[in-house]
């Protein structure tokens, strides 16, 4: 799914980047690094959701615009609910933006890491806008950017892109796991979003894993599942 930011920039209350103090948090020195080296667009990736029982890894991957940065971007552990959405809806505006998912059945067939460099691949690949160069949270790399990619670990609460990712990747997964709520409302995926929580595991217990539990994922690893 691949978002472009607005042509205009009337009204944007965001300042630019040279007029902002530095602070404690991500910031644009990475990316600043790379476009001294002639990188003109950056994208910052990041994922949400590798540890959960439940749903898919979802990634991101975000283009800023270094004059329309919303204030406030950070990591996405770091804002509660409320911030996550009004920044994404402020990124919607002003950033390139594609996001991209593997599912759990992948997950099953390829293992978490696999599925995950997966799922950053296809956001990457979604851009519309093509960059020069990608930081990408955690310690590898995806194979299709080995030749334009950094790994970044801690990259969330080091890279203002790769925070901005982590934000959309976290709200598009969490949309995600609330709409499956609706389908399987015995789970409450819309209040644990997938995680092991104790009313998670209880609720596993009761009704049995479906067809959107990471079957490989213990507790609720099986040899031969049956679905509901």
């Amino acid at each position: 799914m691949a978002m472009r930011k607005s042509d205009s920039s009337v009204g944007v209350k965001q300042s630019s980047l040279a007029n902002k103090p530095m602070k404690a948090g991500p910031n644009f020195l990475l990316e600043q690094a790379q476009m001294a080296l002639g990188s003109h667009a950056i994208a910052g990736i990041d994922e949400a959701g590798r540890g959960p029982l439940a749903g898919p890894v979802v990634a991101a991957a975000v283009i800023l615009n270094a004059d329309s940065i919303p204030d406030g971007l950070n990591d996405s552990k770091q804002l509660d609910a409320a911030s996550r959405e009004a920044l994404f809806a402020e990124l919607l505006r002003f950033a390139t933006i594609s996001v991209a998912s593997a599912s759990a059945a992948e997950i099953d067939q390829i293992n978490i890491r696999q599925a995950t460099l997966l799922a950053m691949s296809r956001a990457y690949r979604g851009l519309a806008m093509r960059p020069c160069h990608a930081l990408v949270d955690g310690r590898d790399v995806p194979p299709l950017l080995a030749l334009r990619g950094t790994a970044v670990v801690g990259g969330d609460a080091r890279s203002l892109s790769i925070a901005a990712a982590s934000i959309v990747a976290k709200v598009t997964r969490d949309r995600m796991m609330q709409r499956l709520c609706h389908t399987f409302p015995a789970y409450g995926f819309g209040q644990h979003m997938g995680y092991g929580t104790p009313a998670h595991l209880t609720a596993i217990q009761l009704h049995g894993p479906c067809r959107y539990h990471r079957m490989s994922f213990r507790p609720i690893r099986v040899e031969d599942p049956l679905l509901i």
